[in-house]
């Protein structure tokens, strides 16, 4: 299922783009990236991508969230496979295994995206290994084997699901997935605390003690949170929401032509979202 809050033109483009140049300045993957830090700095990713990574920090949130040599991941709809491209090659590397719940698209434009996401792991075989492509949605089922993963990640995509009524789904199928002991790392806009309680997260910012009490609902305990994506220049009060500041740099109303007049300024000297990180565990013995 294909949401409205997802750029659906930015997510095909960026997957096309790097199917066609092969990553960052046309470069060829080298030597396979049995660390995390080789496969964060891989030269397949986009320089676009990489140019993000002050902001996400993937190297200090994997760590955060436990991502280990060999594991089993989950990651729910990667879109153009920002974090697919970390953690594929990595996995592939070192001998794991990487099921991507993709979004369940029933359009045209939402099965596009899906097609982009398939043909980029496809192009490139041996960086990417095996992905398992499943899927999640409104009617979609297992997104990976009952108790086969060690980490299940929600990479800022809870504002969608909250908007779309998926949230406790997404939650209950995570936490099916994993193993006892398993990890499910949340990275998600946070919203400010004193703020009214939105349901549907129409500006795209959630609520943290929200999450939590969705975790602890499916059955996880909050095990920690971290600042590692904290942004204390976020106001959380832009005309658009969130997708007001970097990288959508929205000027309009979604749906409505850009304004050329709009002053960006203010918003690109912000930078990306404040968000929160958040590592759940499913009780029960902890896995090898």
């Amino acid at each position: 299922m294909a949401h409205p809050y997802i750029s659906r033109r930015a997510v095909l483009l960026s997957a096309a783009a790097l199917s066609a140049c092969g990553g960052a300045g046309g470069s060829k993957p080298g030597a396979p990236p049995k660390t995390l830090e080789a496969a964060v700095a891989g030269a397949w990713r986009l320089a676009a991508d990489r140019a993000r990574d002050p902001w996400r920090h993937p190297l200090e949130s994997l760590r955060f969230w436990g991502l280990k040599p060999g594991q089993t991941v989950v990651e729910f709809w990667p879109g153009a496979g920002w974090y697919t491209d970390i953690l594929g090659p990595f996995l592939a590397a070192t001998g794991g295994k990487l099921y991507a719940a993709n979004l369940q698209a029933a359009d045209p434009e939402g099965r596009e995206m899906a097609e982009a996401y398939r043909h980029k792991l496809d192009a490139k075989p041996k960086l990417y290994g095996k992905v398992e492509i499943t899927a999640f949605g409104p009617t979609s089922g297992p997104v990976a084997p009952a108790g086969s993963a060690d980490l299940v990640l929600f990479l800022r995509n809870l504002h969608n699901w909250m908007a779309a009524g998926l949230a406790e789904k997404a939650f209950r199928d995570a936490f099916a997935a994993l193993k006892p002991g398993g990890v499910l790392g949340v990275e998600e806009h946070r919203a400010d605390p004193a703020a009214t309680p939105d349901v549907m997260a129409s500006s795209g910012y959630v609520l943290q003690a929200y999450v939590a009490q969705l975790g602890k609902e499916a059955g996880f305990e909050l095990a920690a949170a971290s600042e590692i994506n904290a942004n204390p220049k976020d106001t959380r009060d832009h005309p658009f929401g969130v997708w007001t500041l970097p990288p959508v740099r929205r000027s309009s109303p979604r749906g409505q032509p850009a304004d050329p007049h709009f002053d960006h300024a203010k918003y690109d000297a912000i930078g990306e979202s404040d968000r929160m990180t958040l590592k759940f565990v499913k009780p029960g013995a902890t896995h090898a």
